[in-house]
């Protein structure tokens, strides 16, 4: 049955539920993006997994500062827009990493940089189209590396709703 032979009241919430989808993506292409860490004198630090080849345990994603992304989603959820690959410790090398939330680590993010040399440029920017992290999750990253225990510096985009 066609959404339009339906009654008058199916009609409005039919009308109503398309509303809010196209406010919604209003939202997500026109927003104010953020960053994170904000400052430049701050560092998130990705480090792989100690074993060559094998995503290391989940941790908690923090700047040098002790401020956490879950912070910046504590009060409304949003989504992580971009990352941008600073520096590696190792050139010639692939980083994949993941990012997740909450106690059950729902995956929003794959991701996969390959280092030239260890200093790389905004070029290593990843445009991201994940899921929403709700408000009030913890947020963590795992990563896996051709060297074990490598490190990667990375930079994000994000937006509230």
């Amino acid at each position: 049955m066609s959404l339009w032979l339906k009654s008058d009241v199916a009609k409005e919430t039919s009308v109503e539920a398309v509303k809010t989808i196209l406010d919604f993506l209003l939202l997500d292409a026109a927003h104010e993006s953020f960053l994170f860490p904000a400052g430049t004198d701050e560092t998130v630090i990705f480090v792989a997994g100690n074993v060559m080849n094998e995503f290391g345990d989940w941790v908690e994603i923090v700047d040098n500062n002790a401020v956490t992304l879950s912070s910046k989603f504590a009060a409304l959820p949003g989504h992580i827009s971009s990352v941008s690959a600073r520096e590696t410790s190792v050139k010639d090398k692939e980083y994949i990493f993941e990012i997740a939330y909450g106690a059950a680590k729902i995956n929003v993010i794959r991701a996969s940089m390959l280092s030239a040399t260890v200093q790389l440029s905004s070029i290593q920017q990843d445009r991201m189209r994940n899921p929403e992290i709700p408000a009030g999750q913890v947020v963590y990253y795992r990563m896996k590396c051709e060297t074990a225990s490598a490190t990667l510096e990375i930079k994000m985009r994000y937006h509230n709703h």
